[in-house]
């Protein structure tokens, strides 16, 4: 599984020209779920991101959480994570799960995040998006389950 993590001051998901999710201060996490990925993987990832230490103290450190600073979480679908570009000029997702198994496994990261008590908003699955944000910072990063 693999996530890109930006730090936001907002951020939302149109789709059609409708608004379908938005948060305030936060993080919105666009996540690849690879074929062999599995609960055990969003679980780890949920529990790494929420309790990353990237908001600023007083002191202007990055040093609290985002359950400390008690932000909301956007969570978008975003197989093209998975992409392949170390041959030719077309990306290969053979490595992205099936949209069944990574919709289950999204809505489930999803879950887990609201079970923790993280306001989790999300994209549409399958949908084509829009995705606005104001990166705070900037601060992003990229985490993976296969580096652990």
């Amino acid at each position: 599984m693999k996530a890109v993590v930006q730090r936001v001051k907002n951020a939302h998901v149109t789709v059609d020209d409708q608004i379908v999710s938005k948060i305030g201060h936060g993080l919105m996490v666009l996540l690849g779920v690879s074929e062999d990925d599995s609960e055990k993987d969003a679980d780890f990832l949920v529990e790494k991101i929420i309790n990353l230490r990237i908001f600023e103290d007083d002191q202007g450190k990055l040093n609290i959480s985002l359950m400390d600073v008690t932000g909301e979480l956007l969570v978008v679908s975003q197989f093209t994570l998975l992409g392949d570009c170390r041959k030719g000029r077309r990306p290969s997702y053979i490595k992205a799960a099936a949209p069944e198994k990574a919709h289950t496994l999204y809505e489930y990261f999803i879950r887990k995040a609201q079970a923790l008590g993280v306001v989790t908003k999300s994209g549409v699955f399958q949908a084509m998006m829009a995705v606005s944000l104001i990166n705070q910072g900037p601060v992003t990063l990229i985490l993976d389950t296969k580096e652990k």
